[in-house]
């Protein structure tokens, strides 16, 4: 079973020098296969995204820019990870339910999907994922 424990950081590559730095994901630098990539960006004041959580999917997410906390929960245990530097992710397995709030000004959270988008993957209610991390579907 999945625990908040397997949603690990991952630093990745940085290349500084006098222009400035690069960061590069290449090879097997993520732990899946990526078919999907997109950003979330102009998030409200106080706005909060995510609120769900993946059959299926893994999921790494970096701060491009500015911060946001994103709230981690495996139905029985909970934690909140700063991301804030654009050369840090946080790789979420699936099974683990997400939220994405304290977004600062200008943020930009680039997200590296393990799948397609499949509305059939995701469990959007919270009460309905404690179910599933139960054994009842």
């Amino acid at each position: 079973m999945t625990t908040i424990h397997d949603a690990i950081t991952l630093d990745i590559t940085k290349v500084q020098d006098t222009r400035g730095n690069l960061s590069v994901l290449e090879g097997n630098a993520v732990p899946f296969e990526m078919k999907r990539v997109y950003y979330l960006y102009d998030i409200p004041s106080g706005g909060r995204r995510g609120g769900h959580s993946h059959k299926m999917q893994q999921e790494l997410l970096i701060a491009l820019s500015g911060s946001f906390d994103v709230i981690l929960n495996d139905g029985n245990e909970q934690k909140t990870v700063t991301l804030n530097k654009p050369n840090v992710g946080l790789v979420i397995p699936n099974g683990i339910w997400r939220e994405l709030e304290n977004f600062s000004s200008g943020s930009v959270c680039l997200v590296l999907a393990s799948d397609v988008f499949e509305e059939a993957d995701y469990i959007r209610d919270f009460a309905d994922f404690k179910l599933s991390k139960n054994g009842v579907s």
